[in-house]
């Protein structure tokens, strides 16, 4: 037995190299591999016991997806700090001579360091948080989950995206959820010069607050204005107020198609481009001419 045990302490003495003037032995690499187990496995039991915490006492899931995710990497912190330390290496030494190789290592990673500031950011400051719907470089997403270097949306086509979250801060992201979730869609319509405009409105109208009351949205009207005299058409628009942005696609659809129904109820006719050619007479005489050579 005591055998044993002196093969077992010689194997842990073992010197295995020198790391800043600190001699690392099989028992510090040991010590250091527990330490930093612990460590993960504490910051993840913490963290998630802090939110069913916060949560149970009513807290929303932004704010205390924030905390937590901050405590998480405290945590890390603190704990990969104790098992340098504890392996004899100096902090304050170890920073100061991998400065130089730092400010290499910062240009080369600047990407990842924008990324890991920019969750920072998003993460304290809760201007997008998960479940939230966006409009992202022209696409409606919403928001799974929010990483310290990226998030994680889906799209309405049943993509997972992963965004950098230096695109969320440093572009002008549209969320449609911040402060509630209404949102006005908005349908464009062309119809022919010959048409009783009187009779647009009111059909328009009508189409407008048939569809709208389907999403009830108390205090939100539709609306109906003239925007333009085009070319070929006098154009409209129909606007209405809807309470999920997410189903925004099936909305307009309902509205064109009722546009659409009640137009031709009313025969009224929705402009398409086309071009008028005029010909002077000498332009026709000549015409003629070339595809009659014997008259």
């Amino acid at each position: 037995m005591t055998e044993i045990l002196r093969a077992l302490r010689a194997a842990l003495d073992f010197r295995l190299f020198e790391l800043g003037g600190s001699v690392i032995t099989t028992a510090t690499l040991l010590t250091v591999g527990l330490l930093l187990t612990g460590t993960v496995i504490s910051a993840r039991a913490l963290s998630s016991f802090v939110s069913r915490v916060l949560l149970k006492q009513g807290g929303k899931p932004g704010p205390v997806g924030t905390i937590s995710t901050l405590l998480r990497y405290l945590v890390l912190v603190i704990g990969i700090g104790v098992a340098l330390e504890t392996a004899g290496i100096n902090l304050a030494a170890l920073f100061a001579a991998g400065a130089l190789f730092a400010v290499g290592l910062g240009f080369a990673m600047q990407s990842i360091a924008q990324n890991f500031v920019a969750g920072v950011i998003l993460l304290v400051e809760r201007s997008i948080q998960p479940g939230d719907i966006l409009r992202v470089e022209g696409k409606v997403v919403r928001v799974l989950d929010m990483g310290i270097r990226a998030s994680v949306a889906r799209t309405r086509d049943g993509e997972d995206l992963v965004i950098p979250n230096a695109v969320l801060i440093q572009t002008t992201v549209t969320n449609h959820t911040l402060k509630d979730s209404s949102h006005r869609i908005k349908v464009p319509v062309g119809v022919t010069y010959d048409s009783d405009m009187a009779v647009v409105k009111d059909t328009l109208m009508v189409v407008a607050r048939t569809v709208s009351e389907r999403y009830a949205i108390e205090g939100k009207t539709p609306q109906v204005i003239m925007t333009d005299f085009g070319d070929n058409s006098v154009n409209w628009e129909v606007a209405i107020w809807m309470n999920d942005p997410w189903k925004s696609r099936p909305a307009e659809s309902a509205l064109h198609e009722a546009i659409w129904w009640a137009f031709k109820d009313k025969g009224i006719v929705i402009a398409f481009p086309q071009l008028d050619v005029h010909l002077d007479l000498p332009v026709t005489t000549a015409l003629v001419k070339a595809a009659n050579p014997a008259a």
